[in-house]
């Protein structure tokens, strides 16, 4: 197999509706660059979700941080750079950089993603699969300078703000609740007028279980007290026959 370089750069554009009313680029929509790029890359590397599926695995993304200093405006065309920079048992960590064609560097992202047999859904051990291929292309001199993902604390008197029902298009090609659904969800708990003044500057998520179409998602909110920032943790939790349970949870930085 030819040998690829450890840090791949793959080319988008921000393309108009997917843009806000600000004409930058949504989120939710960098995030799924983000994700494109990281399968991409795995798979020119000889583990990607094609041939994983192939062996009964998959990738199923467990937390993801995009910090940005500013977003790509209307018809920017734009590089996500990403790379591995660790593998432990079952998890490897992703790195994201978003850099424009000029150069200009909009911000980065952090990622770690769970290897899971398709049938049983527990995790399998990375380097298990294709005598290990990952770990020739780990890459840890190249930077991402932001904090990773951190512990997301939220209290059980969290006030709830929003309930969701899930249908056809929050499914996606795992059968689960896609991962940059909730991302888009949580970010319309804030209304336009919100947006006007504020712009995220930091986004967390780490998810904890699966959701399915049919089940009904409810997000609960907090303000962090201590902080002097205008910060918000999110708890989603789904709703269905076996009652109430959590299934992740963010944090914001605007």
């Amino acid at each position: 197999m030819k040998k690829f370089p450890n840090v791949g750069c793959y080319s988008y554009v921000a393309e108009p509706f997917h843009c806000d009313f600000t004409k930058r680029l949504f989120i939710g929509h960098l995030g799924n660059h983000m994700l494109n790029a990281a399968d991409y890359h795995s798979s020119d590397r000889g583990y990607g979700m094609h041939f994983l599926n192939s062996i009964n695995r998959t990738w199923v993304l467990s937390r993801l941080v995009i910090e940005m200093d500013e977003l790509p405006s209307m018809y920017d065309k734009f590089n996500v750079e990403t790379w591995v920079d660790g593998v432990i048992r079952s998890f490897t960590s992703r790195n994201f950089k978003v850099v424009g064609t000029d150069g200009r560097v909009f911000g980065y992202g952090k990622s770690i993603w769970a290897m899971i047999d398709t049938e049983s859904r527990q995790p399998t051990e990375v380097q298990k699969v294709s005598n290990g291929i990952v770990m020739d292309y780990i890459e840890t001199d190249y930077p991402c300078p932001i904090e990773k993902s951190s512990r997301i604390k939220i209290g059980a008197t969290a006030p709830l703000v929003a309930s969701i029902d899930t249908h056809y298009c929050d499914v996606d090609i795992n059968g689960h609740i896609n991962s940059v659904k909730y991302i888009e969800h949580v970010l319309d708990i804030w209304d336009v007028e919100w947006y006007r003044k504020h712009h995220v500057r930091r986004f967390e998520i780490a998810y904890i279980a699966e959701a399915h179409q049919g089940d009904q998602l409810k997000f609960y909110r907090e303000k962090l007290a201590n902080s002097d920032q205008k910060e918000y943790c999110v708890r989603i939790t789904k709703c269905n026959s076996d009652g109430e349970s959590e299934v992740c949870r963010s944090k914001i930085l605007f």
